[in-house]
């Protein structure tokens, strides 16, 4: 087995021909025979006990090619790549396979996507802006009234009608041209009115009527919804079985002692300031190495294969189902309950894809630029911090996550630092 030739045909792009010599090939026809023999029957031969050269007879010697290019294909090609020295980012395409026979071996064109070469532009001196970190009187007022909404109680109103902020419980029905559609009827559903959690429109419809009134809430589904009903009016049939409102804590010492390890509010206050500063301080630094990114990004020079941003796509949908499963929810059950279809859904993933590709190319030319290394040391120290916050032994850890990875870590935190270290405040 062994590169015929490889030759950049487009930007990233390269064509390879891969070669396998008659015996390896022959050897996996033998393979292919032995794995696929118990199923074959020839007449004459009790199924399984037709020898290879009998099967070749009857269909031909080509009979094993197939399974016998799986067999060979992946070292081959593995092979062929690393020995053109191509950096692949995504499995090769286009397959040609032009010659193919026991006496000849295997001859094999095809296309491989090459990680891209990049031109970096400046990345040392640059200038961003620091957001503030102080917390105001304003931000602390805002925590408070949020705990307060966290700890309210709702309580049945009698005699007067839902308002915004309310919770109707309410029984519904969707209609489309006068007939029911799936997924739009519920009972007793507690609905808050201004949450935005129903389509645009119904909430504000609800509210003004009272506990037992029924009537008809008159919609039109977004665009972006499901497409059997997506831009359609719909008419919902409405009944309030009753209505209920927040009753807010009063904001003193025994709220502090109910909700907090503090015995007063100006405690708790305090405690909240602190609490506030340093999520604005951890936030302001965040910003801060986004913007510096942001401009090595704009400042370098390169084609980033589609490929990458589609793959780095498709794992950010997968993490994003893997968060959904360890809620109760697969994906297909979410989708269906948001109105989105698969492709739109992943379609919303793509221009944060898109950054996180950029911003990682960037700051491996930079790893590479400055011979920027892990030590052993740092791995070390870094498997400790993973054991410690995971409360796993190390081995374990070292069991779960590759060694190379966690040093690819260190070096993109160590090219962030480099270019934070070295950037102006604006």
């Amino acid at each position: 087995m062994a590169l015929k030739s490889s030759n950049k045909v487009d930007t990233n792009v390269y064509e390879i021909e891969v070669t396998v010599d008659s015996e390896t090939f022959t050897n996996a026809c033998k393979s292919a025979y032995m794995k696929q023999r118990k199923s074959i029957q020839l007449p004459g031969f009790r199924k399984g006990k037709a020898t290879q050269g009998m099967i070749e007879k009857v269909y031909g010697e080509g009979a094993f090619f197939e399974e016998a290019l799986e067999i060979v294909y992946p070292q081959a090609v593995s092979e062929a790549i690393n020995e053109a020295g191509i950096n692949a980012v995504d499995s090769p395409y286009d397959l040609e396979v032009p010659v193919m026979s026991k006496s000849e071996g295997v001859e094999m064109k095809m296309k491989v996507t090459s990680y891209p070469e990049v031109k970096l532009g400046e990345y040392k001196g640059l200038e961003a802006k620091m957001l503030e970190t102080e917390a105001t009187d304003e931000d602390v007022e805002e925590e408070l009234k949020n705990m307060q909404d966290r700890n309210s109680r709702l309580i049945t109103v009698e005699d007067r009608e839902a308002q915004m902020g309310d919770t109707a419980e309410i029984d519904f029905e969707g209609f489309n041209d006068g007939v029911a559609f799936e997924g739009g009827k519920g009972e007793n559903y507690p609905l808050e009115l201004g949450s935005n959690s129903f389509i645009p429109g119904f909430e504000e419809q609800v509210a003004g009527h009272k506990a037992g009134e029924e009537f008809d809430v008159n919609v039109t589904f977004p665009e972006e919804y499901t497409p059997e009903l997506a831009g359609k009016d719909a008419v919902f049939k409405v009944k309030i079985n009753e209505i209920k409102t927040k009753e807010l804590p009063e904001l003193d010492d025994e709220f502090a002692k109910d909700v907090s390890e503090f015995d007063t509010l100006d405690e708790l206050k305090d405690d909240i300031r602190k609490q506030i500063s340093e999520k604005k301080e951890n936030d302001a630094k965040a910003d801060f190495e986004n913007q510096l990114i942001e401009q090595v990004v704009d400042n370098m020079e390169v084609e980033i294969p589609e490929c990458m941003i589609n793959n780095r796509c498709d794992e950010m949908v997968q993490d994003y189902s893997y968060r959904l499963q360890m809620q109760g929810l697969d994906l297909d059950t979410y989708l269906s309950y948001m109105g989105q279809d698969r492709e739109a859904f992943k379609a919303s993933f793509i221009e944060g894809a898109k950054k996180q590709v950029e911003a990682s190319v960037a700051l491996t030319a930079i790893i590479e630029a400055e011979n920027i290394e892990a030590t052993e040391e740092e791995i070390d120290a870094e498997i400790a911090k993973l054991a410690e916050q995971y409360q796993m032994d190390a081995e374990q850890i070292k069991n779960a996550v590759p060694a190379d990875q966690l040093a690819k870590d260190i070096q993109t935190r160590k090219a962030v630092d480099l270019i934070v270290d070295s950037a102006k405040k604006a």
